[in-house]
């Protein structure tokens, strides 16, 4: 059985959008590319199509890797009232307790997941040891860096 893989509705809808605009817009742009390049005649030495058969292959394999995504995802809508405690969706502000610097964080599953854009997954290491721990919690989680010892500071839905 295939492995079904948490997403909050927003990633799952910004992965749907992506998968209908390559099979949409670039998809048919590119194949009129390819066409328009072999309409020049002899395609063995003609660098728009190879520049075309290139995009398209790139084009069909993130359209395989969306679908294929897409077909194992488990939409889990976040928890509408906070406990305290941190779940899927929740939104962790971190306190580095070796530097003091403060970083807030969405916990999202991996297919959406972002560190630069604040999200982070909960198949992460971070994420694994955020899971089901309250404000004032403290954690050590390795990174590639070193021991990162962080308390929670706030949990917010």
């Amino acid at each position: 059985m295939m492995q079904r893989v948490p997403i909050t509705k927003e990633g799952y809808e910004r992965l749907r959008m992506e998968l209908q605009r390559l099979q949409r817009e670039e998809r048919p742009k590119v194949i009129k590319a390819i066409e328009e390049a072999r309409a020049h005649g002899d395609i063995s030495e003609n660098a728009e199509f190879e520049a075309a058969k290139e995009k398209q292959a790139l084009i069909e394999a993130r359209i395989n890797e969306l679908s294929r995504k897409l077909s194992c995802c488990e939409i889990i809508a976040p928890p509408k009232e906070n406990d305290g405690r941190v779940v899927f969706g929740s939104i962790v502000v971190l306190e580095d307790l070796d530097t003091g610097e403060i970083n807030t964080y969405r916990l999202v599953g991996p297919y959406e997941a972002d560190v630069n854009s604040g999200t982070l997954s909960v198949t992460s290491p971070l994420g694994q040891a955020l899971i089901g721990k309250e404000e004032g919690d403290n954690v050590q989680v390795r990174t590639p860096g070193r021991m990162r010892r962080l308390e929670i500071v706030e949990v917010k839905v």
